[in-house]
């Protein structure tokens, strides 16, 4: 009698650990303004939404769907009050063409359409780490659009978004590692201010990117235009090897075989 409790429990904890253990699945979802009914008639400006869903009806998967979603339908918003009852990508992405109309009556005279691209793409994904590249292309009038790529880490058995302070353990030693990689990589002595070769840092001192993404091997920073240099610099990507950075990693989520 026993034997045969402890054998069941034994296949209740296996069961559980692989439970715990199952990866979220990602599905690959699209969008463009030909499936939008308001360009049925009338030519819409160039709308491309390449993103993913989270698969399954549980609370982790639409705390995921939320986020990416949620991006989404921000990344469309480029007139203050336009999207506050807007609840689905379609809706925003219809929102964006009428919009276009709107102006296109006012300025018949505009130079170029208006464009939107923007991308959700899986970079990472284990048992305790998800990590999403999101990225965005606006073109709403002017000389250039405007881009922006950041990163979303996401806690894969809650849902949760992990902060830069939930991954990053020692922020200040990580920093000076950061800024070591990103001298060498710009050839920049330790003896020059970091704004020596025409960079914006405020203050003269390094500092990191508000997200991080990450592979099987590596960090990777991406400082957008503006952030620390000028447009014309265009985006400015810092890598980072997994292997280098560990030591300041959160072991919670670093410490498994899959990174």
């Amino acid at each position: 009698m026993n034997s045969k409790i402890i054998f069941l429990s034994l296949i209740s904890i296996f069961i559980f650990g692989c439970t715990q253990d199952k990866i979220i699945q990602m599905s690959s979802e699209s969008l463009t303004e030909n499936e939008l009914d308001i360009c049925n008639d009338q030519k819409c400006p160039e709308i491309t939404i390449n993103y993913l869903q989270a698969d399954g009806a549980n609370d982790v998967a639409e705390k995921i769907n939320k986020k990416i979603n949620d991006f989404i339908i921000g990344s469309l918003m480029f007139e203050e009050g336009t999207f506050e009852n807007v609840e689905s990508i379609e809706d925003a992405a219809s929102n964006f063409a009428r919009i276009y109309f709107e102006d296109k009556e006012r300025f018949p005279d505009m130079a170029a359409d208006y464009t939107a691209d923007i991308t959700v793409s899986e970079i990472f994904i284990s048992p305790t780490l998800i990590s999403l590249e999101m990225a965005q292309y606006l073109y709403t009038g002017g000389a250039h659009g405007y881009g922006n790529t950041s990163f979303l880490n996401i806690d894969p058995k809650t849902g949760e978004e992990l902060s830069m302070e939930k991954l990053i353990k020692d922020k200040a030693k990580f920093t000076s590692l950061a800024e070591d990689v990103f001298r060498k990589q710009q050839n920049i002595k330790k003896s020059q201010s970091i704004n020596d070769l025409g960079f914006w840092f405020e203050g003269d001192s390094f500092y990191l990117p508000e997200t991080v993404g990450f592979t099987t091997d590596t960090l990777i920073f991406i400082y957008n235009q503006y952030d620390i240099a000028s447009y014309a610099d265009g985006p400015i990507e810092l890598k980072i090897p997994l292997s280098n950075a560990k030591p300041y990693l959160n072991k919670n989520v670093f410490n498994n075989p899959n990174l």
